[in-house]
């Protein structure tokens, strides 16, 4: 076997026909018939089984296919590595961002990585975390961001630092007896008339978590996925709501919203950086993450990204 011969039947069998494998791979489909018949006779097994319909691979030809896509991303991380070696980093990173953590970190890291890798070519994809932990399984991006990683049990994560979650609500509007900026019970906040993401948002999940192990009942008047209308309707006195400090930094710079930290129970949720080990790694893409870990640790310090790095948590 060499590696043209598993490319060639790894292509196939993700197309499911030869006329679909020889278009992409651009050779002639009687060639790729053949190139399938000699690994055949050579391993002295059939691999596939040819229909009218397609082709479907038997149990020697998965065995062989997991082996293939081994091999072959074992070869593409090898040139990567040796092209890479002692050259400046270059190319693309693409790096999926949940909305409330894109707010604060996306415009600084694009702007640092520019300057301080000028050949490297930064894609930012904002998105709910369902996606990019389907994007980072499938191995269309090379760094994603979560809250959770409970279902990732195989991937490389780091953890960022713990956000603690705030209750908002437009400056002319406050509702609370207490003032901004003082601890709000939970109890208290959840009798205000709440606009918060639907049930199958992680945000919402958590939040509706804490409340039922203590008891507490939202009240949920709206209910609305995207981040900037939630904040633009709480800003206009609409409703309140239960977000993470940098997820509304631009609303709070300009005085259009006022927060107040939740106790009883205070909501925390950590934040992790995270890559899947089967994909690729780059020196681009790891250049990228050592220069996000630096532009997070200066947000957080300047107060920007209201949170806890992961040392100072670990701290004894």
């Amino acid at each position: 076997m060499d590696i043209k011969q598993l490319r060639y039947f790894t292509a196939i069998v993700e197309e499911g026909s030869l006329s679909a494998a020889a278009a992409r791979i651009g050779i002639a489909q009687p060639s790729l018939s053949q190139h399938v018949k000699g690994l055949e006779e050579r391993l002295g097994v059939e691999l596939l089984v040819r229909s009218p319909r397609g082709v479907t691979v038997t149990d020697a030809g998965q065995t062989l296919l997991q082996h293939a896509q081994e091999i072959l991303a074992a070869v593409e991380r090898a040139q990567e590595e040796v092209r890479q070696s002692g050259n400046e980093p270059y190319g693309k990173v693409s790096f999926g961002l949940p909305s409330s953590v894109s707010m604060v970190l996306s415009v600084p890291l694009a702007e640092t990585t520019r300057l301080e890798l000028p050949k490297v070519s930064l894609c930012a994809v904002e998105a709910m975390s369902g996606f990019i932990r389907d994007w980072l399984q499938e191995g269309s991006i090379d760094l994603g961001i979560l809250y959770d990683i409970n279902m990732l049990r195989h991937f490389q994560s780091r953890l960022l630092m713990t956000e603690e979650l705030y209750f908002f609500s437009a400056a002319d509007a406050w509702p609370l007896a207490s003032a901004p900026g003082d601890p709000v019970p939970m109890a208290e906040a959840a009798r205000q008339d709440l606009v918060l993401p639907s049930g199958n948002h992680g945000l919402r999940a958590l939040i509706d978590r804490f409340a039922k192990a203590n008891g507490i009942e939202l009240n949920v008047v709206v209910e609305m996925d995207a981040l900037t209308q939630i904040k633009t309707l709480v800003a206009r006195g609409s409703a309140h709501t239960i977000l993470a400090p940098a997820s509304v930094h631009d609303f709070l710079e300009s005085g259009a919203l006022l927060g107040a930290p939740l106790v009883e129970p205070a909501i925390r949720r950590p934040v992790y950086l995270v890559r899947n080990p089967e994909k690729v790694i780059t020196r681009a893409s790891r250049e990228v993450e050592a220069l996000t870990l630096v532009v997070i640790r200066d947000l957080v310090e300047r107060g920007i990204w209201k949170a806890t790095l992961a040392e100072e948590t670990d701290a004894p």
